[in-house]
């Protein structure tokens, strides 16, 4: 962390920026930090609306006790493979479970997410979350449940029949899909108020345009989705003797998107055209 850790005093002066309705990055301006640093000590100590600096200042001195700790169980503790700099693995961890926060995961399924994502394997078993992340069976299980819900981790059995929590070059994919039908229940559900408030009057339009304007976003991230998947995770095939074998597979940057229908906007609000 830039100008090392945040002190006690500066956290009181991020919660007092905080209940002013101040930016991340006008606190940061105040405390001449960058704006990563405040954003990421809010969104890891419960967010703008739940920040208190007391509980943030004994948070952290608490997860540096447990680092102690884990070094003083031996090198073995803080290798890392490939000759990668632990202490920037660790950070990156962090800022990475900072981005999967602000993206709307909770803390502690981030942080797995964020655990998984960086491992070389791409799987590792529930004890091995727990040992890594220095917290309880529960957590992890509770964590492992959300993130199976939204298709971001699949469960696999290795040879000693253990589980074990696998992230992919799929994860992506799944998680703009899963976001995707989460988008189209919206509109459904904005659609079906149509009725209920009567066709014609204001709430009445404002849904339905709400409807007709996700259904349209809803259907174009699952059609981008797809087509990004299609290209760029298709291996080109082995040359098998003539030119042309070894342009079987499109680049990526020849990727064509279809025409999207016309989008206009209404007196009372966005409508799609079809």
């Amino acid at each position: 962390m830039p100008g090392g850790r945040l002190t006690q005093q500066e956290r009181q002066r991020i919660a007092l920026g905080l209940a002013e309705g101040l930016a991340y990055a006008e606190i940061a301006r105040r405390l001449e930090r960058p704006t990563s640093t405040v954003t990421r000590e809010v969104m890891r100590n419960g967010g703008p609306t739940a920040y208190r600096a007391e509980v943030a200042h004994r948070a952290t001195e608490h997860r540096a006790h447990r680092r102690k700790q884990a070094a003083s169980r031996g090198p073995a503790a803080s290798a890392q493979a490939h000759g990668r700099d632990p202490e920037a693995v660790r950070a990156y961890e962090e800022t990475l479970t900072t981005v999967f926060m602000q993206s709307g995961t909770p803390q502690m399924m981030a942080r797995v997410m964020a655990c998984l994502t960086i491992s070389d394997t791409g799987s590792l078993t529930a004890s091995e979350l727990v040992q890594r992340l220095q917290v309880s069976p529960a957590s992890v299980s509770k964590a492992v449940a959300f993130l199976e819900s939204q298709d971001l981790v699949r469960r696999e059995r290795d040879e000693r029949r253990r589980d074990r929590y696998v992230v992919d070059d799929e994860v992506m994919y799944q998680a703009m899909m899963a976001s995707a039908r989460s988008t189209a229940q919206v509109a459904e559900t904005a659609r079906q108020g149509v009725g209920v408030l009567g066709a014609g009057t204001p709430a009445a339009t404002r849904l339905e345009n709400t409807a007709r304007f996700l259904d349209f976003v809803s259907e174009s991230l699952a059609r981008a989705a797809d087509q990004a998947r299609e290209i760029l995770h298709t291996r080109p095939a082995q040359p098998s003797g003539g030119p042309a074998a070894s342009h079987s597979a499109a680049p990526a940057d020849s990727l064509s998107v279809p025409q999207a229908e016309s989008v206009s906007s209404g007196p009372a609000g966005p409508t799609v055209d079809h």
